[in-house]
């Protein structure tokens, strides 16, 4: 497993941190005494919230190390769910969410976002011994499971066109149960989210490796925190240089048959996006 940041896509980052705007206006993540972060509580790999209540993963350990460099050693994370995220972050429940939160234009007319901290690709889950579906238009006909605030299976049947039948679920960990149980044929979503899965289910279900779209996992923030935008930027970047975010790869997807995009894109513009609130 490589993940590795060569020395352009670094430049770019920093680069594109100094970019941001640096007056947000309104309340900022910037000298806090305290943060509150949500994270999933259900995705292996990325975010599980365990028995004693502690959340882990990837997403947590990238959170902890922006917090961290955000001045805060002690964040407070609670369950994210992705149907609340934005609610979450305008009500003030959260300062920031780290929760496989893909970056859209929808999204960002509500909130603002810091990164990408790291690419992922959209995929498809199904059963081991479905031997039909090796590519996302052989779901055409299939029950697709579709969870209550994403847009992953929209990318299949709005976007390509297939005629799935949606199958709605409030999680991708229900998803999982579904797919088990035949209620649905297919799970589709971003490949870091399968592979958790798909290493705690064993051989029971298998990843086609058929990527359909990049999905850029951002920080995500209130909309008025520019300065906030350009801290979390910031706190990735070095994350990246001082080899981070490889180890936290490798920790963490490093014995899946993923292959892990190595580098970072430039970072998403810190103002863009904002509604007219």
């Amino acid at each position: 497993m490589r993940a590795i940041v060569g020395l352009a896509a670094v430049t770019a980052l920093l680069g594109a941190a100094a970019g941001c705007g640096a007056d947000g206006g309104g309340e900022s993540i910037i000298g806090k005494d305290g943060l509150v972060i949500g994270v999933k509580p259900d995705q292996p790999g990325l975010g599980i919230r365990e028995s004693n209540g502690t959340y882990v993963g990837f997403d947590v350990d990238v959170a902890r190390y922006i917090a961290r460099e955000l001045g805060v050693t002690d964040p407070k994370f609670v369950s994210a769910p992705s149907s609340k995220r934005e609610d979450m972050i305008r009500d003030g429940e959260v300062d920031m969410v780290v929760a496989t939160y893909s970056i859209t234009p929808q999204r960002k007319t509500k909130v603002a976002f810091g990164g990408p901290y790291y690419v992922a690709h959209q995929d498809t889950l199904v059963r081991a011994n479905e031997t039909a579906i090796d590519n996302v238009r052989d779901l055409r006909g299939r029950r697709l499971c579709e969870v209550t605030g994403s847009n992953s299976w929209r990318r299949v049947k709005e976007e390509r066109k297939i005629a799935v039948d949606l199958v709605q679920s409030p999680s991708y960990s229900d998803c999982m149960t579904k797919l088990k149980s035949g209620a649905v044929d297919a799970v589709s979503t971003d490949d870091l989210i399968l592979a958790g899965f798909a290493s705690s289910a064993g051989r029971s279900v298998r990843i086609i490796n058929a990527p359909i779209s990049d999905e850029r996992y951002g920080v995500g923030i209130k909309q008025s925190d520019i300065d906030g935008c350009e801290a979390i930027n910031k706190a990735i970047t070095k994350m990246y240089q001082d080899g981070t975010a490889a180890k936290l790869l490798e920790k963490w997807f490093g014995k899946t048959s993923l292959t892990l995009t190595d580098s970072v894109p430039q970072f998403e513009g810190c103002g863009e996006g904002r509604d007219s609130e």
